[in-house]
This record gives structure tokens, C-alpha cells and sequence, in this order.
């Protein structure tokens, strides 16, 4: 064979070579992105709940605290490394990232907060995180959505319709009636409105990046449809974000930065699995060993869950009881 040709032949593959290895790495990059994020996302309640408290003891509004706007620029940083990972990385590598966040978070209330888990929090902390993971590794796992035409038919489909339909419903329930009755005695109503909104924030995050592909790449003859659902997706994030970003507050003025983003993280990251679920079909794939996985990080999710409203009114001491004869 003429070295011309041979040359040819290996200048071929290396650029047919170089695509399959970007992809490769982008998962990597999408994992380092989302456990930074997890980090600047686990400062967020915490730096915002100690802009409130700084802002209550002096009188004055909490939107004039510097504390409560460091918070405020580490959720919108936050957001934006989630909105680089979805895109980078399968949202089950990157959704179970999290739990880092909620342990971070937790270490950084002891210090600044001073919000000390019992040890029923703190078992109930790690028993969320863990039994999480457990949902996310036995959840299923999604099939790739590589064109903006294959999302439009996915977000179309009559049984995603239907869910989102149900999840507007319940937000409209918890906004307009749970809320204003039941929100600053029972943490469940303000972290279902935030956890509930994931099921619009997660799809939106990874449908900009394909409609932006199209939307921008020149071709007049997709340009139009292209950038409408870029735009529809860029307004239902922002809607959703700003009203997360306001019951958000709302609960930590009257809930434990602690005990919030535990839950919180729980119930959002069961909320985008479902979602994630049911838009990409995931579950038609599911087998036993995956049923009885997801079955056991419910429970133990649940467990979790129950720990850490106890350890609310809980009082735990290590004083040895006294006899009867003492």
C-alpha cells in the first residue's frame, strides 16, 4: 500500500477518533462541574439564612444584607454549574451529587448558624443522602436524546401531559391554599412547591442545549421553531427558578437551614426522577434486582425523612437514668 494512502487511512481515523473521544470525556467534565455546583449550592441556605437572621436583629429587610446577597450570587452560580452538568453529564450521575451539598451545607450551619443536629438529625441526614443514592443508582437510566425534533415528540406525549398537567394541579393547591394556611408550621408545603417545580427545571436545562444547537446554528429552515422552544424553555426555567428562589426564603425564615435542605434535596431528587422517568421512558427498561433497589432507597429515604422531623422536637440526652433507689 502506497504511504500516501496509508497516511490518508490514519488521518481518517484520528478525526473520525477525535468526536468519540470528546464524548467520552464529557461525562467526567459534567461530574466535576455538578459536585462543584453541589458545593456553591450547600452554601446557598445557609449564607441566606444567616443574611435573615443578621437582618431580623437589626430591624431591617433582609434584601439590604450583603450575607443574604453572597447567598443570592451562590445560587445563581449554582444554577448555572447545574445547567452546564445536565448538559455535560446523564442526570443520574450528576442529580446524586447533591447529597455532598446537603453534608456540606450541614457542617457549614454548625459553624455559622450554629444549628446542631441531634443525633437523630444527624442519622436521619445521612440515611436521606444514602438511601437518595440508592434511588438514583436503581433508578432508570435514561435513553439519550440526541435532536430538538426527538424532545418536542417526547414533551408532547399524552402521558407526560398528563403528569405535568397533575404537578400544575398540585402547585396551584400548595401555592394558593396549603401555603398561606399551613406553610410556617409544616416544612412539607414549601419544600413540595420547590421539589414539585424540578419536574419543569431539570427537562428545561437539558432542552436548551439542544435547542440551542439549532436554534443558532444558522439554518434558516430550523432557526424559527428552534428558537421558539429555546424560549419557551429559557421563560419556564426563570419563572420556575424565581418562584423556587422565593419560598425558598420563605423557609428559611422559619425553618432550620439544616433540616430544609436535607428534605428539600430528598424530595426534589425523588420529584426529578419521576420526571425524568416518565419523559424518556425509562421505566420500560426496569428489572427486578432495580425494582427492589428503588423499593429500599424509598424506605430508607422515608426513614430519613421521619428522623429528621423528630429531631425537631426530640430532646436526646446521655445522662444515665435514675433508679428507683437513688
Amino acid at each position: 500500500m502506497p504511504a500516501k494512502t496509508v497516511f490518508r487511512l490514519f488521518s481518517h481515523r484520528s478525526i473520525a477518533a477525535k468526536p468519540a473521544m470528546e464524548d467520552a470525556h464529557l461525562p467526567a467534565v459534567g461530574v466535576g462541574i455538578a459536585i462543584v455546583s453541589s458545593f456553591v449550592n450547600g452554601s446557598t441556605f445557609v449564607l441566606q439564612k444567616k443574611g435573615i437572621l443578621r437582618a431580623r436583629g437589626s430591624g431591617r429587610t433582609y434584601l439590604a444584607d450583603c450575607v443574604w446577597w453572597c447567598g443570592t450570587l451562590a445560587m445563581i452560580v449554582g444554577q448555572i454549574g447545574n445547567f452546564l452538568a445536565y448538559n455535560a453529564a446523564p442526570a443520574v450521575l450528576v442529580t446524586p451529587l447533591g447529597a455532598l451539598g446537603v453534608l456540606f451545607g450541614a457542617v457549614l450551619a454548625s459553624w455559622l448558624l450554629q444549628e446542631h443536629l441531634n443525633i437523630l438529625g444527624k442519622l436521619g441526614c445521612v440515611l436521606c443522602c444514602c438511601g437518595s443514592v440508592v434511588l438514583i443508582i436503581h433508578s432508570p437510566k435514561s435513553e439519550s436524546v440526541a435532536s430538538r425534533v426527538e424532545l418536542e415528540e417526547r414533551l408532547l406525549d399524552p402521558v407526560f401531559l398528563s403528569y405535568i398537567t397533575l404537578v400544575v394541579l398540585l402547585l396551584v393547591a400548595l401555592i394558593g391554599w396549603l401555603s398561606p394556611a399551613y406553610g410556617k408550621s409544616n416544612i412539607m408545603v414549601y419544600v413540595g412547591i420547590c421539589s414539585l417545580l424540578g419536574s419543569f427545571t431539570v427537562p428545561s436545562c437539558k432542552g436548551l442545549g439542544l435547542a440551542a444547537k439549532d436554534a443558532f446554528s444558522g439554518d434558516f429552515t430550523t432557526d424559527n421553531r428552534a428558537m421558539y422552544l429555546f424560549l419557551c424553555l429559557l421563560a419556564v426555567l426563570i419563572v420556575c427558578i424565581l418562584i423556587q428562589f422565593t419560598f425558598i426564603n420563605k423557609a428559611l425564615e422559619n425553618f432550620s437551614s439544616n433540616m430544609f435542605e436535607a428534605v428539600y434535596y430528598v424530595v426534589f431528587t425523588s420529584s426529578v426522577i419521576l420526571a425524568s422517568a416518565i419523559l424518556f421512558k425509562e421505566w420500560e427498561t426496569l428489572g427486578l434486582l432495580d425494582c427492589l433497589g428503588i423499593l429500599c432507597g424509598f424506605t430508607t429515604v422515608s426513614v430519613g425523612v421521619t428522623l429528621l422531623r423528630i429531631s425537631q422536637e426530640a430532646v436526646i440526652t446521655w445522662t444515665p437514668a435514675k433508679t428507683k433507689e437513688e
